[in-house]
């Protein structure tokens, strides 16, 4: 009796031993169940959100930590293409102060190699004595010059041949074009110009042309020709409005669309010239030019009438 009892409480304790083992295993493994996923979900969670929370920090930190001044200067044609790309930048980096004067093409040029500006706005390509210097071409657009006519004028379209004659004074009156019997009044811009210089070298007339005006701006030509019977003139199709006609040349409307086509031959190149190449230039003009020929600057090109650069 007594060995049979002995036995049992030996059987008895072999499975209160067995059973307090399968609970201790039970309650590792729920633990582990309970805290470890939601607790890993948890670390993963709070990465992702240091990550994000990173990158927007140092993206508005390279916004607001770029500062100075940029100062332009030159062709009048590009005042529209300017003011914008200037207004742009400066709400996107508030501590910079993006400014422009427009005192023509060759004066910009001047100003960028003397150092008394940080761009010279152009709307021609260099020169190359200009290169020689120093000035490094940087196209930021395309542009077409338009032939722009008063109101009143019967003669629509003209030929490349036509416009040269015109200019170089061998027609002198409408009704040689087939308009009315009215004198041509030639009109143009200042030597040193960037859109006189263009227009003058796609017609393979510099030096030839005969101005009746000779004038410093872009809008003094339009509200010249706007205000003055039989007068003739160009500027920046951009600038075109209302108060004159832009002509046909070879049968060919002055559009952006045909321009990139091809079809119409009076356009040009807009120039931001640095003295040197970008990348010698200051960490805020380098940000300048990554906006100007990046998706931003080329929107805003496009939106001033200007054909973008690729």
């Amino acid at each position: 009796m007594k060995n049979r009892c002995s036995k049992v409480l030996a059987l008895v304790g072999a499975l209160a031993l067995m059973m307090g083992s399968l609970t201790a295993c039970g309650d590792t493994n729920t633990g582990s169940s309970v805290q470890g996923t939601p607790a890993e979900s948890k670390v993963e969670s709070s990465a992702a959100e240091s990550k994000v929370e990173s990158s927007a920090a140092e993206s508005k930190d390279a916004q607001t930590t770029l500062s100075g001044t940029i100062q332009m200067s030159g062709s009048t044609s590009m005042e529209k293409l300017a003011n914008a790309l200037c207004e742009a930048f400066m709400e996107k980096y508030p501590d910079v102060t993006a400014t422009a004067e427009f005192t023509g093409s060759g004066a910009g040029i001047e100003a960028v190699l003397a150092g008394t500006v940080d761009i010279g706005n152009s709307s021609r390509n260099l020169k190359e004595e200009e290169k020689t210097k120093g000035a490094v071409e940087n196209i930021v657009a395309i542009d077409g010059i338009a032939v722009c006519l008063d109101p009143a004028n019967t003669v629509a379209d003209l030929t490349k041949q036509q416009l040269i004659d015109i200019y170089t004074g061998k027609i002198t009156n409408w009704k040689e074009l087939g308009g009315a019997d009215e004198p041509i009044v030639v009109v143009g811009r200042e030597a040193g110009s960037g859109t006189r210089g263009a227009f003058e070298e796609l017609l393979e007339v510099k030096d030839a042309c005969k101005y009746a005006n000779e004038l410093d701006s872009t809008g003094a030509v339009i509200a010249k020709v706007a205000s003055t019977p039989g007068a003739i003139g160009y500027a920046s199709l951009d600038t075109i409005d209302d108060s004159v006609v832009a002509a046909k040349m070879e049968g060919v409307e002055a559009t952006a669309e045909n321009i990139k086509a091809g079809t119409y031959f009076l356009c040009r190149p807009f120039v931001m010239a640095t003295k040197g190449e970008i990348s010698e230039q200051s960490e805020l003009l380098q940000a300048w030019f990554d906006f100007v020929m990046g998706p931003e600057g080329q929107e805003i090109a496009a939106n001033v009438g200007l054909i973008t650069v690729e």
